[in-house]
């Protein structure tokens, strides 16, 4: 009785491999046919070019936000000193490192 051979996918490369289970041999394999990379050389310089820009705002944006950064922890230590100002007897909170 002859049994038939069949096909199983490689996870990695994703080829189909077709095995003989009476020798348990692979007898033939198929390459899966890959898309190029490019396509359009146009498309792709037109999405190079705006990529330049892009990174510029996000640049800018994140240049804004570490300037106010500094006065945003200004003001909430300030909070906080005068929170502890106003009750000088709350003790601290108790952190992790105290505990040991």
């Amino acid at each position: 009785m002859a049994k038939a051979m069949f096909d199983v996918e490689c996870p990695c490369c994703e080829a189909v491999l077709k095995i003989d289970p009476e020798t348990c041999a692979v007898i033939a394999h198929t390459v899966p046919v890959k898309p190029l990379p490019i396509e359009d050389l146009a498309a792709e310089v037109q999405k190079l070019k705006g990529e330049g820009a892009r990174r510029e705002q996000l640049f800018q944006k994140s240049f804004e936000a570490e300037k106010s950064h500094g006065k945003v922890l200004e003001k909430k230590f300030d909070e906080l000193f005068k929170r502890a100002k106003e009750n000088p007897d709350l003790e601290p909170p108790l952190r992790d490192i105290d505990l040991d």
